[in-house]
């Protein structure tokens, strides 16, 4: 699709809009944690709550109303759908639930939009530090005003790699194996808990790498984008975790992201 500057940028800012807002329903809500309803998915230990629900209705409402052609991709199926304009909407309305629930601020709402070419604009919401990401296609990625750029690290020993583990007990058996022998490669590992924010602080150059499996289109979708429109690469692997092949990503700078992806072919 022919997509122009100028619609980009409004793009961006309809994502930025939208991130915000939703964090904004979801501190509401984190006033009153005891009180939630929350469900499990997955397993006993992927839960979703109220809150995540409240957040994913808002963000549909709006976008039908501002772009009512467009399709919708939600983690919590709210109100997905189909479009006809060949522009959707992947959304992850609260990235980092367990710590939601447990009152740790690393949990974040992630809108991206994406055409047949993958993310044109996208942004991350980070209301525990009042922060938002954005980016959009060829136009760079900053946080607020501020340009984002990814680290050139290019000693593997000297870098700090984030990740996270499955809810599945069986494919974080092996996720741990992988982490004990990546451990002795890099600088360290950090685990926070959400995969949009993990990306969104490589993107800032807060880490210099993120590596996981086991993940789903809306955990990246506007986490990649900051990514490569900070100057970093972002490439996506299949790994056999658990029994089943499971899709993921290696993101970070050139040198960084380099090392991790040789690192995987050796393993």
């Amino acid at each position: 699709m022919n997509i122009s500057v100028h619609e980009r940028e409004a793009l961006r800012e309809l994502a930025v809009r939208l991130a915000e807002e939703a964090g904004g329903l979801l501190a509401s809500f984190a006033e009153r944690l005891p009180d939630l309803v929350v469900d499990t998915k997955t397993s006993a230990t992927d839960p979703v709550s109220e809150a995540d629900r409240a957040a994913e209705r808002l963000i549909a409402s709006q976008l039908l109303l501002a772009r009512p052609d467009d399709g919708l991709l939600g983690e919590e199926d709210q109100a997905s759908r189909s479009g006809t304009s060949g522009l959707r909407w992947v959304v992850d309305p609260l990235d980092g639930t367990v710590n939601f629930l447990y009152g740790i601020p690393m949990w974040c709402v992630s809108v991206a939009v994406e055409d047949d070419e993958g993310p044109l604009a996208g942004a991350v919401h980070h209301p525990g530090r009042g922060e938002t990401f954005h980016a959009a296609r060829d136009a760079g990625a900053a946080c607020g005003r501020t340009t984002l750029a990814v680290t050139g690290v290019s000693d593997p020993g000297r870098t700090l790699v984030a990740t996270g583990f499955a809810y599945d007990a069986a494919v974080r058996a092996d996720q741990a194996a992988d982490a004990a022998a990546l451990l002795g490669e890099v600088r360290d590992l950090r685990r926070g808990g959400a995969a949009a924010l993990d990306l969104a602080w490589t993107a800032a150059g807060r880490l210099d790498a993120y590596i996981e499996f086991g993940l789903q289109p809306w955990d990246w979708a506007a986490g990649r984008l900051l990514v490569t429109e900070a100057g970093g690469v972002v490439s996506e692997h299949r790994r056999r975790l658990g029994g089943h092949s499971q899709v993921g990503i290696v993101a970070g700078g050139r040198s960084a992201h380099d090392h991790l992806a040789a690192w995987l072919d050796r393993r």
